[in-house]
């Protein structure tokens, strides 16, 4: 620890977009989720910030002048916004009469997407990083810490660390390399390709037709619409939307490249619209939102037409988001994502601890179940 200055920063304006990109640059499997831009534009737009629960408490060790490891680390007064769900440990603490509120999390703010949390220009930068977080969280006085999605060598290291490991599920879609979006539905089982293939007919027979608009090609026009169909789809399901339009048009301003917007009209009108997220190798799906119901819409917007710009542009893979069994029966695949987890309290760790082996096995068994339904044709 000697050879690292230690800092709790509370905005990344104290790091600067330069040092944290170069750090970021450094690490295996990055993702746009990590950049400075998205960071930035969830804090400065007030979608993660202490107003809405989001305290940044980002842990940065320097070596001289360079940036060694950092932690996207939040100080977090509930559990929304995190797609891991500890409401059932929350209630339990409430119900002993004692705190569970607050907490730290490490995670990316409204984002199920697995990527380093734990990011290090090496190995010893980042055992580093790891002593910090424990001697932060237990200098805190919290009830708990919470690292969410990393990717499976930064879980166990966590582990090693004195974490407690949870599993979960997600759905991604794998590029075999297709030539059009027909060669993989020549992959499906016939019932699948026949599904996918009335799904996008009925699209079609609503007279509903769909642009993509990459990034750099959208106007403001194009956010003031999205920010519509998002807001209107979350009032629908009786829910406030964590994002808002300054977000939106802050990542649309400084990370264009990695943005594509399908955009749904009929009848010379905008109904619908998803936004999507990618890098060369991965897109994300992310968002979606609809003024006008049509039936099937929800599929070719924020499925078949990212498909398509995968197979088109020679992405590797779709991540399909949290959740979504129904993703299968269109060739996403069951992946396993991890959460690493710390409870200063020794009776209720020991209850969470064994609640997770039982939770562990579960997950196991479902992955198992899963992979025996392939929606691919043998062979």
């Amino acid at each position: 620890m000697s050879n690292y200055r230690t800092h709790i920063v509370s905005t990344l304006s104290e790091i600067g977009q330069q040092a944290w990109d170069a750090l970021l640059a450094s690490q295996d499997n990055p993702n746009p989720f990590l950049s400075w831009a998205f960071l930035h534009a969830l804090h400065a737009s007030g979608s993660a910030a202490p107003e809405t629960g989001w305290q940044p408490q980002y842990i940065v060790l320097y070596q001289g002048e360079r940036l060694a490891a950092a932690l996207p680390l939040y100080v977090k007064d509930h559990s929304y916004g995190e797609y891991v769900f500890d409401w059932a440990w929350a209630d339990a603490y409430h119900r002993h009469g004692l705190p569970y509120y607050p907490k730290l999390l490490a995670a990316i703010p409204f984002t199920p997407v697995a990527g380093p949390r734990l990011l290090a220009t090496d190995a010893a930068a980042r055992a580093a990083l790891v002593e910090v977080l424990i001697a932060t969280q237990e200098a805190a006085g919290v009830s708990s810490t919470h690292v969410l999605f990393p990717p499976e060598e930064q879980a166990r290291q966590l582990q090693e660390a004195g974490f407690m490991l949870r599993s979960g599920v997600q759905f991604h879609w794998l590029n075999a390399g297709y030539a059009s979006f027909d060669a993989f539905l020549a992959t499906l089982e016939q019932k699948k390709r026949k599904n996918i293939r009335a799904e996008r007919r009925k699209v079609r027979e609503a007279d509903v037709t769909l642009r993509r608009v990459r990034g750099r090609d959208a106007v403001d026009a194009d956010w003031v619409l999205f920010n519509r169909c998002y807001r209107r789809t979350y009032q629908a399901h009786h829910a406030t939307p964590y994002l808002n339009l300054d977000f939106f048009r802050r990542i649309g301003d400084t990370m264009p490249d990695n943005i594509l917007l399908v955009i749904a009209s009929r009848a010379g009108r905008d109904i619908a619209a998803s936004l999507v997220i990618h890098n060369e190798r991965t897109l994300f799906g992310r968002y979606w939102g609809e003024l006008e119901h049509v039936p099937c819409l929800h599929f070719e917007a924020a499925y078949y037409q990212p498909l398509e710009f995968c197979i088109e542009q020679g992405i590797a893979v779709f991540e399909g988001g949290a959740q979504g069994e129904h993703k299968m029966a269109r060739g996403f695949l069951p992946t396993r994502t991890w959460s690493a987890h710390w409870l200063a309290h020794p009776s209720f760790a020991d209850a969470v601890e064994r609640f997770l082996e039982r939770e562990r096995d579960g997950i196991d068994d479902y992955l198992d179940e899963l992979n025996e339904r392939s929606p691919f044709r043998p062979g």
